[in-house]
This record gives C-alpha cells, structure tokens and sequence, in this order.
C-alpha cells in the first residue's frame, strides 16, 4: 500500500482578499449611486446592471469560495482534483484558489475510554479489561487518505491491541515468577503503549498515554478466584509465621545456653521447641500450665 506523508500546503492570508472584497462592494455601491451613464435610458440601465451588479458579485462569489478558517491545533488537507497538494496548519483566516479542496483534520490530543472487553489471559481464565488512551493526528495526509475513517480506526486498534496485551501475561501469579496483569501495572502500560503505537502508526496517529483502568476476573470465576486468593494469602502468612517463630526459638535456645541459666538435655529441648512452635504458631492465646513435678 502506498504511503502518504505529510507536506506543507500552498495558501494565502485571507484578510488582503478579504479588504479587496469590502473595496470591491464600495466602489460598486459608488458607481450604481452614482446614476446611470448619458444616453439610451433602457440600454444605459441593462449596462449598469451587468457591469455594476452582476459582475461584482459573480467576482464576489468566487473570492469568497476560497476562504477558509484555521483554529489553534487544527490543519486543512488541500487538495487539487483528488491530488494531494499539502496540509496547512498556520492559523487564521487563510485563502486559496476556490477549486481547490479543504477537508479539516483535529490534531488536538483526544481522550478515549475503551469499552470492557472479555478476554482470556495467558492461563487461559476469562478476564474483564478496559483501558484509557490519549492520541493526536501526526500525520494528517496518513490520517486522511492511508485509512477510511481514522476515529474508527483507532477505537478499533484499541480494542485490538487490548485483546493481544491482555493475553499475553497471567492476571495473577501465586509465585510471584511471572509478570502479571494485577501485579505488573507499569510494565504492562508501557506494553500497551508500544502495541498501540506499533498498530496505529500506519494511519499517522500517535499514542501519546496508556493504561488499564479496568481489570477483573469475569463473574463466572469470580468467586472461585477469590477463595483460592484467599487461600493462598492464608497460607502465605503461615509461612511467615512459622519462620518467625523458628527464628525465636532459636534464639530462645541460644540465650539459655549463653547465660547458664538452665541445662537442657535433647529431650527437654524438644519439649520446649514443641511448647513455644504451639504458643507462637496457635491460632488461639495459650492457657499457661504450672508444672511442679520434673519430666522424669
């Protein structure tokens, strides 16, 4: 497919034409207030009304066709019988020749907020997602004639680009080995962005912000989901529990042994790691016992 680039237009500065119109319609006025010339009345009038009528506003109508108007962060694609003939984007009232074609192009930064789309992630369980782009026209000849409709295009790749992000990483990892769509938000923006970029350049659009703004697991497994998070953050706990209080029994064992203050043989040191690990590790506050007889 052949590529368009962008190239700056040819036009004039509307307000010399426009002061050559407001001139044109003075002297007009002046000569019909001025009477009619000496001679044959009907023949003198028909003069007067071609030449000082008719002929100033077929003029009139043709250097008005040619206006056009130019706003801050807008341009116009010209173009000469379906040719390409440059973008302006100088702002103000600008003029060009009235065969000349103006289609006007926002190169404004536009704001989109995707639709939710259901899709599966990498392990295959179905996800909710939605996302927040900004983009802006770069190339308005690309914007104009490489697509059909550029507004459809990019909500479109938007979509798209989504779709192939979202599958690409688990939303959630257990393990904490992989990048994932929950844990991972900055790499997986910056994914987005560079995937959209890569897919909308072909019409001349710039992503200049992405990200997700939503992202779920889809109502189906929901629930069942969140009890095996539940689970998993349980069972993380208790692993933090447990090497915590081994840690403490340790040093429990090494400041007894240090200071002398009692001897433990293998036996009662077994009693007394199985009697802190339930203490430390017990779901519930522990019910002291006083023992005052001996272990054997």
């Amino acid at each position: 497919m052949k590529t368009s680039t962008e190239q700056a237009g040819a036009s004039f500065s509307g307000y010399p034409i426009l002061i050559a119109i407001l001139l044109l319609l003075v002297l007009s006025a002046w000569n019909v207030i001025g009477g009619l010339p000496p001679g044959d009345a009907a023949k003198a009038a028909k003069l007067t009304f071609v030449g000082l009528l008719v002929l100033p506003i077929l003029v009139l109508a043709f250097l008005s066709a040619g206006f056009f108007m130019i706003q801050p962060n807008q341009a116009a694609v010209l173009t000469l019988f379906g040719e390409y003939r440059g973008t302006e984007r100088r702002e103000g009232l600008r003029w060009v020749w009235p065969w000349m074609g103006k289609n006007k192009v926002s190169v404004r930064a536009h704001n989109i907020h995707s639709e939710r789309v259901k899709i599966n992630d990498k392990r295959g369980n179905p996800i909710e997602i939605a996302c927040n782009v900004v983009w802006r026209v770069a190339d308005s000849a690309q914007a104009s004639f490489d697509v059909d409709d550029y507004k459809k295009f990019v909500e479109i790749q938007i979509e798209a680009g989504l779709r192939t992000v979202g599958s690409r990483h688990p939303y959630d990892d257990f393990e904490n080995e992989e990048v994932t769509l929950r844990g991972s938000g900055e790499v997986v923006n910056h994914e987005l962005l560079v995937e959209l970029n890569d897919r909308l350049k072909v019409a001349g659009i710039i992503v200049d912000e992405a990200g997700l703004t939503h992202l779920a697991y889809a109502p189906e497994i929901a629930g069942a989901m969140l009890r095996r998070q539940q689970a998993d953050a349980v069972i993380a706990a208790r692993q933090k529990v447990v090497i915590g209080a081994v840690g403490m029994v340790e040093d429990a064992l090494a400041k007894l042994a240090a200071d002398g203050i009692v001897e433990l043989d293998d036996e009662r040191k077994a009693a007394m790691v199985s009697n802190l690990m339930v203490v430390l590790c017990g779901d519930r506050e522990a019910s002291p016992v006083v023992n005052a007889g001996s272990l054997y």
